[in-house]
């Protein structure tokens, strides 16, 4: 097997903050909130969608972007390191507004889904915008650069909710569907032209398409799953035939590309300790982190119904005032953390941030039943979501060389999805156990909340443990990444 070449960097003795990088973070910033916006407001959407179409299948609006972007993942980890991850990151981006609009347009719910279906390809985005970040800018700004990008989750949460009540209240699903729609066109437009191509590339190398079959429809079977499996029942042989099926094809895939001479996912970069225990530790954090939203939805929106359901039953407008401090905290914080990974162990910031993570959602299942409650909890989740999603990404980039870097952002994303998704589901069904059901609405008691809050604050406990497998890792100035500085 030859060895993967990589094209000289392009050289550039000028490391400030020029209108050029700014206009390329903005793009790729974008670029990272746009599948946290596009959920946002499908999920909200979700109840609108389900009576306009009559549908009992409405978890297929949501679940069918999920499983086609676990499938579309291995595919364009290796595009990046062949073709480059702009043009990768363009086509992805293409193919998802081409299923935008499919949706909006759907005047059915089979058609709907399809163009919801099509619209999850450009879930690799977020990682190639990550591992872009490392190519494109001055080695002194991609920390800076990584944790600009890791605040989307706040300013998501910030405005989405805003966005979402203005949407939805005055114009209906269709208005948050072109919204969609027109978001992605508009992210195309700016990476077409703010963008620059990484110089970083394998060359030598060709796309493994059976690797990438085995892997991604191994993990998008159990991805599936683990969806319905509230449906199912967990041990229903339907459950255990699919969760099975999917093991067994990760297993085929490691046994594969250990003996194909252009794998997808070098196997020799997953064994390496500074890897692996990057990956574990940072997605089960980080995955939980994202998980939760769930949770914190229901609990505020569902209505308060007397013995039946124990929700605030607040409007969406009240929900986004009162979670806005957090959401800001989280901005602030990982904003701020690019800098703080150049003078701190990154090891450190991902323990503090797991451990203010775990403080906060403990607290958060006993005291979450008025506005102070969130206010409260806030003031330890925040800073520690910020700290979480925004060093994760520098952590991959100091565990791997440049021409890794794709592949490694790409790996890293896969596993938090999965574990993500897990959560999420294991979150539903804490809740369900103690809920109750009224005619065809699941709906969910404070016992279930408080659960669902335990399991996501161990989640994070389990994470913070996790770094302790970490090997002493680079300085961030020492990351061969980035132009020349």
């Amino acid at each position: 097997m030859s060895s993967p070449r990589t094209t000289p960097r392009t050289e550039s003795g000028d490391s400030t903050f020029s209108a050029k990088h700014a206009l390329a973070l903005v793009t790729l910033l974008w670029t990272v909130a746009l599948n946290p916006i596009t959920g946002l407001l499908a999920g909200n959407a979700q109840a609108e969608v389900a009576i306009h179409f009559q549908t009992t299948h409405i978890a297929w609006f949501t679940l069918g972007s999920a499983l086609i972007g676990t499938f579309m993942t291995p595919f364009a980890m290796k595009a990046a390191a062949m073709y480059g991850k702009k043009r990768t990151l363009i086509a992805v981006t293409s193919f998802g507004v081409l299923g935008d609009v499919i949706a909006a347009l759907a005047t059915n719910y089979e058609m709907l889904v399809a163009g919801r279906v099509m619209a999850g390809v450009y879930a690799p985005s977020a990682f190639l915008a990550y591992a872009l970040a490392r190519d494109v800018f001055p080695k002194r700004l991609v920390s800076t650069a990584s944790g600009v990008l890791a605040a989307s989750a706040g300013i998501v949460g910030l405005v989405g909710p805003f966005l979402s009540a203005w949407l939805l209240d005055t114009n209906g699903f269709r208005a948050a569907l072109w919204f969609i729609t027109g978001s992605a066109a508009v992210c195309l437009v700016l990476q077409i032209i703010f963008i620059s191509e990484s110089p970083v590339r394998e060359r030598e190398t060709r796309m493994d398409w059976m690797g990438g079959l085995l892997l991604g429809g191994g993990l998008t079977a159990i991805v599936y799953a683990i969806g319905e499996g509230s449906h199912w029942g967990w041990t229903s042989d339907k459950s255990l035939l699919w969760i099975g099926g999917g093991l067994v094809a990760v297993l085929v895939f490691v046994a594969y590309e250990s003996r194909t001479a252009h794998p997808l996912v070098p196997l020799s970069l997953i064994k390496r300790r500074r890897v692996w225990s990057v990956f574990l530790a940072t997605s089960v954090a980080a995955g939980a982190t994202y998980a939760v939203g769930t949770a914190i939805m229901l609990l505020t929106l569902m209505p308060h119904i007397p013995g039946t359901s124990d929700g605030l039953g607040w409007s969406v407008t009240k929900s986004a005032v009162v979670s806005a401090p957090l959401s800001v905290l989280v901005i602030v914080v990982a904003v701020l953390t690019g800098k703080l990974a150049r003078r701190f162990d990154t090891r450190l910031l991902l323990a503090l941030g797991g451990a203010l993570t775990t403080i906060g959602y403990a607290i958060g299942s006993q005291w979450h039943h008025s506005e102070w409650h969130f206010v409260l909890w806030g003031v330890f989740v925040g800073p520690g979501m910020g700290l979480v999603v925004s060093i994760a990404p520098i952590m991959v980039l100091q565990s791997v060389d440049p021409k890794e870097q794709a592949l490694a952002n790409g790996s890293q994303s896969l596993v938090q999805g999965v574990v993500q998704v897990v959560i999420t589901q294991l979150v539903f069904t804490m809740m369900s156990q103690d809920g109750v059901i009224a005619h065809g609405t699941q709906f969910y008691r404070d016992s279930g909340f408080t659960n669902a809050f335990l399991l996501v604050a161990g989640a994070c406990a389990i994470g913070t443990l996790l770094i302790a497998t970490i090997p002493k890792v680079r300085p961030v100035d020492a990351i061969d990444a980035g132009q020349a500085a």
